[in-house]
C-alpha cells in the first residue's frame, strides 16, 4: 500500500493542487493546503491497511486540509488576493481564439463556483473535476452518500440560477451536452 501512496503522491500533486485551488480560490493557499495534506498523508500512511480505496482517502486528507485553511487563515484576510487567474492552470490550447473563449468561460464558471458555499463547492469540485463517484465523495468529505447527492443537486440548481451562468448559457458559450 505504501508504494501506491508514494506513486499517487508523485502523480497526484497537480490534480490535488488544482482541486485545492478550486475549493480555496487562491493559488498560494492551495499550494500550502496540498503540501500540508501530502505531509499528513505520508505521516499516516500506515493507516491505509484498513482503507479499501486509496484515492478517496487521499482526497479526504486534501479536503480536510482545505477546510483547515478556510477556518484558520483565510477569514483573516482577503482570500482573493491577486495571484493570477485560476484559469491559467488549464492546459494550453494551440488556437488562440479557442483558448481565449475557454479562458472567459472558465473565469465565469470559476467565479460562480466561488459564490457557492464551501459545503456545496467541495462536492462539485470532487465530482466534476476530480471525477470521484458519489460514494468516494462521501468518503472524502465524511458524509453519507445521500448527503452528497443532495448537495450536488443543490449546487447544480444554484449554478444554473447564477446570473453569470445564465448569461453564459444564453450566449451559447456553454456546451449543452456538458452537465453542470
Amino acid at each position: 500500500m505504501e508504494e501506491r501512496l508514494e506513486d499517487w503522491l508523485e502523480e497526484g500533486y497537480a490534480v490535488s493542487y488544482r482541486t485545492a485551488c478550486l475549493i480555496l480560490g487562491n493559488q498560494a493557499d492551495a499550494e500550502e493546503a496540498v503540501q500540508e495534506a501530502f505531509l499528513r498523508a505520508w505521516r499516516f500512511r500506515d493507516s491505509l491497511t484498513s482503507v479499501p480505496s486509496i484515492k478517496p482517502w487521499l482526497y479526504r486528507v486534501v479536503v480536510n486540509s482545505c477546510y483547515s485553511k478556510l477556518r484558520q487563515e483565510i477569514p483573516h484576510r482577503d482570500r482573493r488576493a491577486d495571484d493570477g487567474p485560476l484559469s491559467s492552470l488549464a492546459a494550453p490550447d494551440s488556437d488562440p481564439a479557442v483558448c481565449a473563449q475557454r479562458s472567459e468561460v472558465a473565469d465565469t464558471v470559476l467565479a460562480a463556483l466561488q459564490r457557492l458555499p464551501v459545503s456545496l463547492r467541495v462536492p462539485v469540485v470532487l465530482r466534476y473535476y476530480a471525477d470521484l463517484s458519489e460514494r468516494d465523495i462521501a468518503v472524502a468529505i465524511g458524509r453519507r452518500q445521500g448527503t452528497v447527492k443532495s448537495r450536488l443537486h443543490e449546487a447544480r440548481r444554484r449554478l444554473a440560477a447564477d446570473p453569470s451562468m445564465v448569461t453564459l448559457a444564453g450566449d451559447g458559450a456553454v456546451d449543452d451536452s456538458v452537465e453542470a
